[in-house]
C-alpha cells in the first residue's frame, strides 16, 4: 500500500488522509474521492470506477489496520454518493466489504460500517432489493449488538430499508422466506424483535402476500410469542392477529392443512398466551376450513380435551377449547360411515408430519414427540385446500380418534369435564358412524364398564347413555344374530358369572327362546353381552353394587327397555354359581322394581299378568327371585299371586331363619305400608275374595319377632273388617274385587318346586361356607 502506483488514481495525500486516525481528515479524503469518481462518471470511465472501488475494498476496508478499514468504509460511501443513480451497477462491490466489517471486533468500526451502508442504501434506494437477503442477514446480527451506538445505527439503516421495501413492488419474497424461516428461531431478544418488526412491515404491504408463506414461519412466530419480554410478546401477538384477520378475509387461499399440526403442538404449550392464541387459531381453522381439518382430528382432540378440565385460572383457554371441541364434533356426518377408508379421497400429496413441517428441531418438545407418536395416522392424511362453499370429501380417520378418546378415558388423572367430553364424542360417533364404530366396540367395552365406577354421577350418566346406544343400535346386530363370544371378559376377577352359551344367543328379529333371554327390535347382539358384563362388574366390585348399583340400573331402565333389562338379568342370575351374590343382586333388583318411579309401567304390567308377555316375565323373574325367599314373596304380592305367596310362606318353616332373613321380612312389612302396595291394602277390605292375602300377611306376622315391624303389621291386620259387616244388600252384582283368572297358564306347583330346589342349594352353600370357616378357625388355633 506504500507504493503509489499500486493505489492510483488515488493520490498519496488521499491515501494518507484515509488512514489517519482522525475522522475529520478521513472525511476530507472521502470528499476528494467523491470528486474523483464524479469525474469518472462524467467520462463514463467504468473501468476506473471499478478500480477505485476495488482499491477501497481490498486495500482499505479489508485491511488489517483499523484506521485503514475506517478510511475504506467512508471512501466506499463517498463512491456511492458520487455514482448517484448509477450506484446500482456497482452495489455488489460496494456492499460486500461493508458487510464484512459488520463482524469486526471494534464497535466503532461496526458503527462506521452501519453509517457507510446507510449512505450506500440511501443513494441506491430500490436498486438494493436484489441484495436484500445479505443486507437483512447483516442487519439481523447488528440488531443484537451489545454496543448501543451500533444498535442505534443499525436501527436507522433498518428503517431506511423498510421504507424502500414498502414503496417498492419488486420485493423477492420467495427468495427471502428461507432466510426468514431460519432466523425466526433465534433466541436473542433483539433479534426476535427485529424479525417481528419486519414481518409486520411485510404483512402491511398490499403487493406482498406473506399469507401464502405463513406455514413456513408460523411455528417460529409461536416460539417468539413465548419470549420473556412483554414488548416482544405484544408485537408478536399483533402480528399473529393481523395474519388471523387476513385468514378470515381470504379463507379460500389459506393452506389450512399445512398449519394444522403446528397449531396442535402449540395448543399444548405450557405458556398460557401461546396456548390461548393457538387455541383461538384452531377454533377459526375448524370453523373456516371445515372438513379439511378432519384428518387432524386425533391431534386436535389430544390438544383440546385436557383443556376442558381447566379451572377458572385458565377460563379463557377452556372456553375456546370447548368451542373447538363442539365445532370439530359437528364436522362428523353420517356420510363418513359410508366412505371406504381403504380408498384415498384425494390425490393431493400427503401432509408432512409436524416434525417435517417445523424448520428447527428445538420446536418439538418431549410432550410433542409423544403427540406425534400417538397421532401418526392422522398426520399422514391427504391435504385439501378449501373452496369457499364446496363440500370437501375427506376420509375420517376413525381409528386415530378412537385411540385418543380411549387414552383420555383410561387416564385416571384426567378431569371430569374431559371424561364427559370423551363420552360425548364416543356417543356422537356411534350415532353418526355406527357401522365403523362397532369395529372398536370390543376394545372400548372394558374401559366403558370401568368408567361406571367413576366418582362423578354425570360421567356415569354419559357412560350409561353410550352403553345403551351400543346395546340398542341396529348396527350392532351381528350377521349370526348373536353377540360376540363371552370369552372377552371385562377384566379378570375372582368372581365370575358362568352363563351357558345358549343364554348369550339373541335374535332381535324373532321371539324364539324368549323364555331365556328377551329381545325386541330396539336391542342388538351386544345387549346381552352388556348385561352379562355389567353383572360381572357388580360381582367383582361389590362396593359399586352397594353405592351405585341401583342408580345404574334405574338409569338403564330409562335409556333401554326395562322389561328386557330385568328379563335378561334374571335369566343370567338363574345360572349364577355364586349364590350369595345372586341373592344380593336379586334383592337389589327387587327393591328397584318395587320402589323406583322409572319402573311404574313395568309394575303395572306385572300387577295383572293379563298378557302372555307379562306372564312370561313373571316366570323368568320368579325363578331368579327364588335366590332370596323374601323377595320371592314380595314378587307374588306385586303380581297378586296371594295363594302362592301363602304357599311360599308355609315353606319358610323349613328354611334356616337368620337375622338377615328377619331383617328382609321387616323391610317387606315396611314396603307394604308404602304407596306401591296401596291396591294390596285396599284388597284387605274384600275379605271374602282375598283370604290368602290375609293368610300370607298373618304368616309374615308369625315369622317376625315382636319388633316395631311386628306391631306395624299387627295393627294393619287388626283393621281388616269382619266379613259379615262388609256384605252389601245387593248380592246380585258381581264383585269388583280382584280375582286371578284361571287362564293364566302358570304352573304354580312347578314354581314352588323350583323355589324349594333353589333354597336347598343355598342351604348347602351356607353349610359349605360354615365348614370352611370352621376349618380355618382350627388352623388358627393350631
Amino acid at each position: 500500500m506504500n507504493a503509489e502506483r499500486d493505489l492510483s488514481p488515488l493520490t498519496p495525500g488521499v491515501v494518507r488522509a484515509l488512514t489517519d486516525k482522525l475522522y475529520e481528515k478521513r472525511k476530507v479524503a472521502a470528499l476528494e474521492i467523491e470528486k474523483l469518481v464524479r469525474e469518472f462518471v462524467a467520462q463514463n470511465n467504468t473501468s476506473q470506477i471499478k478500480h477505485v472501488i476495488q482499491i477501497l475494498s481490498q486495500e482499505f476496508a479489508l485491511s488489517q489496520h483499523p484506521h485503514s478499514r475506517k478510511g475504506g468504509l467512508i471512501g466506499l460511501a463517498a463512491c456511492s454518493i458520487a455514482l448517484g443513480k448509477d450506484s446500482g451497477l456497482y452495489l455488489k462491490e460496494l456492499i460486500e466489504p461493508v458487510l464484512t466489517c459488520f463482524n469486526d471486533a471494534d464497535s466503532r468500526l461496526r458503527y462506521y460500517a452501519c453509517e457507510a451502508l446507510y449512505n450506500i442504501v440511501k443513494v441506491a434506494r430500490g436498486s438494493v432489493l436484489p441484495h436484500f437477503n445479505v443486507l437483512f442477514d447483516g442487519l439481523s446480527k447488528l440488531a443484537a449488538d451489545p454496543d448501543p451506538n451500533v444498535k442505534s445505527g443499525s436501527e436507522l439503516l433498518d428503517r431506511l430499508l423498510k421504507d424502500i421495501v414498502t414503496e417498492s413492488n419488486q420485493f423477492d419474497l420467495v427468495g427471502f422466506i428461507p432466510l426468514l424461516r431460519e432466523r425466526i428461531y433465534s433466541n436473542n431478544q433483539y433479534a426476535r424483535q427485529f424479525i417481528i418488526s419486519w414481518i409486520l412491515v411485510l404483512e402491511s404491504v398490499p403487493d406482498i402476500n406473506l399469507l401464502d408463506y405463513l406455514p413456513e414461519i408460523l411455528d417460529g412466530l409461536f416460539q417468539i410469542l413465548g419470549d420473556n419480554s412483554k414488548e416482544i410478546r405484544k408485537m408478536c401477538e399483533v402480528a399473529l392477529g393481523e395474519f388471523l384477520k387476513e385468514i378470515k378475509k381470504n379463507p379460500s387461499s389459506v393452506k389450512f392443512a399445512e398449519m394444522a399440526n403446528i397449531l396442535v403442538i402449540h395448543c399444548q404449550a405450557a405458556d398460557d398466551l401461546i396456548q390461548l392464541t393457538a387455541m383461538c387459531w384452531m377454533r377459526e381453522f375448524i370453523q373456516l376450513a371445515g372438513r379439511v381439518m378432519l384428518p387432524y382430528s386425533s391431534g386436535i382432540l389430544t390438544a383440546v380435551l385436557p383443556c376442558l378440565s381447566y379451572d377458572d385460572r385458565k377460563k379463557n383457554i377452556k372456553e375456546v377449547a370447548n368451542v373447538c371441541n363442539q365445532s370439530l364434533m359437528k364436522l362428523v356426518i353420517p356420510e363418513d360411515d359410508e366412505m371406504d377408508e381403504a380408498k384415498p379421497s384425494m390425490t393431493i400429496p400427503a401432509e408432512p408430519t409436524s416434525e417435517e413441517s417445523l424448520s428447527k428441531p428445538e420446536a418439538v418438545t418431549t410432550g410433542e414427540s409423544q403427540l406425534n407418536e400417538l397421532d401418526v395416522t392422522a398426520l399422514n392424511q391427504p391435504l385439501f385446500f378449501p373452496c369457499s362453499c364446496e363440500r370437501i370429501q375427506v376420509t375420517l380417520n376413525l381409528d386415530g380418534i378412537v385411540q385418543v378418546l380411549d387414552y383420555h378415558l383410561s387416564d385416571t388423572s384426567i378431569g371430569m369435564m374431559t371424561r364427559i367430553a370423551v363420552l360425548k364424542w364416543l356417543y356422537h360417533l356411534y350415532i353418526k358412524t355406527p357401522r365403523k364404530m362397532f369395529r372398536h366396540t370390543d376394545s372400548l367395552f372394558p374401559i366403558l364398564l370401568r368408567t361406571l365406577s367413576d366418582e362423578s354421577d354425570e360421567v356415569i350418566l354419559k357412560d350409561l347413555e353410550l352403553l345403551a346406544e351400543i346395546a340398542s343400535s341396529p348396527a350392532g346386530q351381528t350377521e349370526e344374530g348373536h353377540g360376540p363370544s363371552d370369552g372377552s371378559d371385562v377384566r379378570p376377577g375372582p368372581v365370575e358369572l358362568h352363563v351357558p352359551a345358549r343364554a348369550g344367543q339373541l335374535n332381535s328379529s324373532s321371539t324364539k327362546g324368549l323364555e331365556c333371554s328377551p329381545s325386541t327390535p330396539t336391542m342388538n347382539s351386544y345387549f346381552y353381552k352388556f348385561m352379562i358384563n355389567l353383572l360381572k362388574r357388580f360381582s367383582s366390585e361389590r362396593k359399586l353394587l352397594e353405592t351405585r348399583g341401583a342408580f345404574i340400573i334405574r338409569q338403564l331402565c330409562l335409556l333401554l327397555n326395562a322389561e328386557n333389562i330385568f328379563h335378561s338379568m334374571a335369566d343370567i342370575l338363574l345360572r349364577e354359581e355364586d349364590l350369595k351374590f345372586a341373592s344380593t343382586m336379586v334383592h337389589t333388583l327387587n327393591t328397584i322394581l318395587l320402589t323406583s318411579s322409572e319402573l311404574f309401567q313395568l309394575r303395572n304390567q306385572l300387577k295383572d299378568l293379563k298378557t302372555p308377555e307379562s306372564r312370561n316375565l313373571f316366570c323368568c323373574l320368579y325363578r331368579s327371585w327364588c335366590h332370596n325367599p323374601v323377595t320371592t314373596v314380595s314378587l307374588c304380592f306385586l303380581t297378586q299371586n296371594y295363594k302362592h305367596a301363602y304357599d311360599l310362606i308355609q315353606k319358610f318353616g323349613d328354611l334356616e331363619v337368620t337375622v338377615d332373613f328377619l331383617t328382609e321380612v321387616d323391610k317387606l312389612v315396611q314396603l307394604i305400608e308404602c304407596p306401591i302396595f296401596t291396591y294390596l291394602r285396599l284388597q284387605l277390605l274384600d275379605v271374602k275374595n282375598n283370604p290368602y292375602l290375609i293368610k300370607a300377611l298373618y304368616g309374615l306376622l308369625m315369622l317376625l319377632p315382636q319388633s316395631s315391624a311386628f306391631q306395624l303389621l299387627s295393627h294393619r291386620l287388626q283393621c281388616v273388617p269382619n266379613p259379615e259387616l262388609m256384605q252389601t244388600t245387593d248380592n246380585t252384582k258381581p264383585s269388583t274385587s280382584f280375582k286371578r283368572t284361571a287362564a293364566s297358564n302358570i304352573d304354580y306347583t312347578e314354581l314352588l318346586q323350583h323355589f324349594e330346589k333353589v333354597q336347598n342349594k343355598h342351604l348347602e352353600a351356607r353349610h359349605q361356607r360354615a365348614g370352611r370357616a370352621e376349618q380355618l378357625d382350627r388352623r388358627v388355633v393350631l
